[in-house]
C-alpha cells in the first residue's frame, strides 16, 4: 500500500470513529493529565492547530490564547469540536494538512497526537509547512505517543511505512500511519534541519517545543 492509500485509509477511520474517538479521554487518567499540560506550555497569542479533532485541546486553548485556527480534514470530528468549542475566537477549518497551506503566521503552531500520522516520507515537507505558519519568534508545540505506546496498538510489521491496525465497535478496521518517535531521535533529526528543539518525555508520550531555522519563510 503507498501512502497516499494509506493516508486515505486513515482520513476513512476518524471519519467514521467520530463519535468514538472523545471516549478515550474520558477513560484514561493519563490522558486527562495530558490534556493539563498545556497550561504549563509557553502558548499564547495566535494558534494554529493541526489536527484539531474533535477539539478536546481547540478547547484547552481557546481559553488562554488570543485566537485559534484548528484545521482538521475530518468534517465528522469537526462537526464535534464546534459544538464543544462555541468561542468567537475559534475558527474551524477543514482542509487535508498534506495540500493545505496557511494563508498567514502564526505564534504557536500546535499539533497532538498528529505527528506520528505523517509518513516519514512526508516528514520533511511537513516541518518547511510548520516553519513558514510561525511569525517571527513563533514556536512549534507538539504532543504525541513515544515508543512505550506501541505496546498499546496493533502494529503491523514489514509494511514500507510505519503501520498499526485499528478497530472500531462496529467491528470495521483501518490501517493508519503510526510512527512512534523516539525523543533523542526526533531531536536529531529537527537539530539536522536547524531547528532549535526541547523534547521530554512525560508517562510514554513526548511534548516538544521547537523553533524554525532563522532562514524559514
Amino acid at each position: 500500500m503507498d501512502d497516499d492509500a494509506l493516508l486515505a485509509e486513515q482520513m476513512a477511520y476518524y471519519a467514521a470513529g467520530a463519535a468514538e474517538y472523545d471516549r478515550q479521554y474520558a477513560e484514561y487518567e493519563a490522558l486527562q493529565k495530558l490534556l493539563a499540560v498545556v497550561d504549563d506550555l509557553p502558548i499564547g497569542g495566535d494558534v494554529l492547530e493541526l489536527a484539531c479533532g474533535t477539539g478536546q485541546w481547540t478547547l484547552r486553548l481557546a481559553e488562554r490564547v488570543r485566537s485559534v485556527t484548528a484545521v482538521d480534514a475530518s468534517p465528522e470530528v469537526l462537526a464535534i469540536a464546534r459544538t464543544r468549542t462555541a468561542s468567537p475566537t475559534v475558527q474551524f477549518l477543514e482542509a487535508d494538512l498534506f495540500e493545505w497551506q496557511p494563508p498567514r503566521r502564526y505564534d504557536i503552531v500546535f499539533f497532538a497526537f498528529w505527528l506520528s500520522h505523517v509518513p516519514p516520507t512526508r516528514l520533511a515537507d511537513f516541518w518547511h509547512t510548520v516553519a513558514t505558519a510561525l511569525a517571527p519568534g513563533g514556536k512549534a508545540i507538539f504532543i504525541d505517543d513515544g515508543p512505550a505506546a506501541a505496546a498499546y496498538e496493533e502494529v503491523l510489521a514489514n509494511q514500507p511505512t510505519p503501520t498499526a491496525l485499528r478497530r472500531l465497535n462496529d467491528g470495521s478496521q483501518y490501517r493508519i500511519v503510526k510512527v512512534f518517535h523516539d525523543a533523542q531521535t526526533l531531536t536529531d533529526d529537527l537539530t539536522a534541519q536547524g531547528w532549535s528543539v526541547r523534547i521530554r518525555p512525560m508517562a510514554g508520550n513526548i511534548i516538544g517545543i521547537a523553533e524554525p531555522p532563522a532562514a524559514a519563510g
